[in-house]
């Protein structure tokens, strides 16, 4: 069987590093396995080693390799990793190896869970001169869980478990390569490693001896289910805290709305349809007086339509990417999976992106459509691949495995100018030739003038508050998500995701809807930007929040990796409000055409 190494990872850095940049035991021959796009882009880099596993054959003492004398850069190099809390990530049959960790549940059940990888060493202070000593991990026992079928006889693995020893090996006269035998760690003598042995210091000039051992173990783990103890999650009760949650900011949005639709607007309509009320409405306050410019278009209409069109194709592709991900498909046993398939479908759903623009743009009356189209294909994307080039240069200046090389990015901007850009074109083009909605109501040749607003309805007080609700609604499943990212956990609760998803949507609807209307019944007919910004701005405290969750979460000192952090999650908050802003707008857009469709205006 073949046990292959992939990464080193910390979550104090960020940034990964190939295993064989520490002077690990290194095979004639490294060989680089297949790895697919989102891989790449995760830093993952999977490669052959020196481990011999055998199928069912419990192994003890197997000596790996030996440093005769550590150099200064060898030792240097394995304390930097190991003052960063770097851990060494290992595959075998695509299964992560992972140490133990027994934890009791709310009920006092002992269960087990596992911590991908285990750490480089550790540093101990040193009892005689009070100064740290860094020691590293050089010998692994390795706990293989095995399945048997009952009919078939066969065995199959369903678990990659290790635990990781330091020990410093000594051994009689000289070390023979052919057979070495060691005092510290003996099968023939009945001597096994244990936590007891005097560590293995990192220093100049010290000798290494890296050994492992494997064991078979029998489970009632079946391999279906052998990801299980990977994704076990034991705070269900706060996802369903933050669904409850979600639902009650939901009910009560949809209560005012409708409130707003039954009463209000009913009440509106009838009374101004009426005829015996015709010159009562005519000096009544209230939406109806600005119908003349309610759908006037407005300033910066292009880039307007490009927004919406981007929003468009963000939610195109999270909608298929959730639909696929609970399915099973993007399962994490598929690594890096998930960020292909959102690559994939986000060039995909540039088709989306072109129509819904155009469709806007047409309705606005605009002409340079053209314009708007290379807009819409280039600006979010552009904008998004610029910053990720520059942080990637950063990274390559650090020598980290998470520096995308240059094919990578050749194949990026071929999905980019390749896929997607011509697909926003053809879009484009069926939107443009399809003919405009008919507007409901005419639009005054006179400009009417806006009165003077109250303080409350500034758009900027507006826009703060629209999005305090949206985020309201997903701020909980957000910890999750960024912990899954930044602290290196499996996210697997999909259901939970779409349900929240679901959720944002109706919130970003509805709170733009009730806003829209206090704006229109204060007379002021500029909706169309402030529709897109009132749910929009939930972008702002999801940065707000990002900020938040690193200085209470994570141990990050480091400057690189707090720009990177920082910088990835303005780019997320940036395609958090094309999103959510899109939504918005749509809403407000249906909305409005439906209310001054149901006048009756001369």
């Amino acid at each position: 069987m073949f046990l292959k190494v992939n990464k080193l990872s910390s979550i104090k850095t960020q940034l990964p590093y190939d295993y064989y940049s520490l002077p690990y035991c290194r095979p004639e021959r490294i060989v680089n396995f297949a790895e697919n796009l989102g891989e790449v882009l995760r830093g993952d880099r999977i490669e052959n080693s020196m481990y011999a596993i055998r199928m069912l054959e419990d192994e003890q003492c197997n000596v790996l390799c030996r440093i005769e004398a550590l150099s200064e850069a060898q030792a240097r190099a394995f304390r930097l990793k190991i003052d960063d809390e770097y851990k060494v990530n290992m595959i075998l049959d695509n299964l992560p190896v992972a140490m133990v960790h027994m934890r009791q549940d709310e009920k006092g059940q002992v269960l087990k869970a596992y911590e991908r990888g285990f750490y480089v060493g550790f540093v101990l202070q040193d009892s005689d001169s009070d100064e740290l000593v860094h020691y590293m991990y050089n010998h692994l026992r390795f706990n293989i869980l095995i399945h048997t079928d009952a009919e078939t006889d066969l065995s199959r693995i369903v678990g990659f478990e290790v635990e990781a020893f330091s020990a410093k090996h000594s051994y009689d006269n000289t070390f023979s390569a052919e057979k070495p035998e060691l005092n510290t760690c003996n099968p023939g003598k009945k001597i096994a490693v244990s936590h007891t042995l005097s560590p293995q210091p990192v220093a100049e000039g010290n000798e290494v001896i890296f050994t492992y051992d494997v064991k078979f173990t029998q489970s009632d783990i079946r391999w279906a289910s052998r990801w299980d103890t990977y994704l076990k999650m034991t705070d269900t009760q706060i996802h369903w805290f933050s669904i409850v949650n979600s639902v009650v900011i939901v009910l009560f949005l949809s209560a005012m709305v409708a409130m707003i639709m039954l009463r209000t607007l009913f009440r509106d309509i009838a009374k101004y349809n009426s005829l015996e009320a015709q010159e009562e409405a005519a000096e009544e306050y209230g939406w109806k007086l600005v119908h003349g410019d309610v759908l006037r278009p407005p300033q910066h209409a292009s880039l307007l339509s490009t927004y919406v069109g981007t929003g468009v194709q963000l939610f195109g592709m999270l909608l298929v990417t959730t639909f696929f991900a609970l399915l099973g498909f993007l399962s994490p046993s598929n690594r890096g999976g998930l960020m292909t398939a959102m690559l994939l479908l986000f060039a995909g759903n540039g088709l989306l992106a072109g129509y819904a623009s155009a469709r806007l743009y047409k309705t606005f009356r605009g002409e340079q459509w053209k314009a708007m189209t290379a807009r819409t294909a280039l600006l979010f994307p552009g904008i998004v691949f610029a910053v990720f080039f520059v942080l990637d240069l950063l990274v390559w200046h650090q020598d980290s495995s998470g520096a995308v090389p240059f094919g990578t990015l050749a194949a990026l901007a071929f999905l980019w100018f390749g896929v997607s850009v011509p697909l926003v074109f053809v879009g484009s083009f069926y939107g443009f030739k399809k003919l405009a909605p008919e507007d409901p109501v005419r639009t005054n040749k006179v400009l009417r003038q806006v009165p003077i607003q109250p303080w409350y309805m500034h758009p900027a007080v507006c826009c703060l508050i629209g999005g305090v609700l949206p985020f309201g609604a997903v701020f909980i499943e957000l910890f999750f998500i960024l912990s899954s990212v930044w602290l290196h956990q499996f996210y697997y609760l999909f259901g939970f995701l779409a349900l929240v998803f679901v959720i944002l949507c109706i919130t970003c609807a509805e709170i733009s809807i009730v806003l829209c209307y206090f704006q229109l019944c204060s007379e002021d007919y500029n909706w169309w930007w402030r529709a897109y910004f009132t749910s929009g701005s939930s972008a702002l405290y999801l940065f707000a929040y990002s900020a938040f969750y690193f200085y209470s979460k994570l141990d990050i000192s480091k400057l690189l990796p707090q720009v990177l952090y920082f910088t990835y999650m303005a780019m997320v908050s940036y395609g958090f409000f094309c999103l959510t802003g899109t939504i918005g707008f749509v809403a407000c857009y249906w909305f409005v055409r439906q209310i001054y469709g149901a006048l009756k205006i001369d």
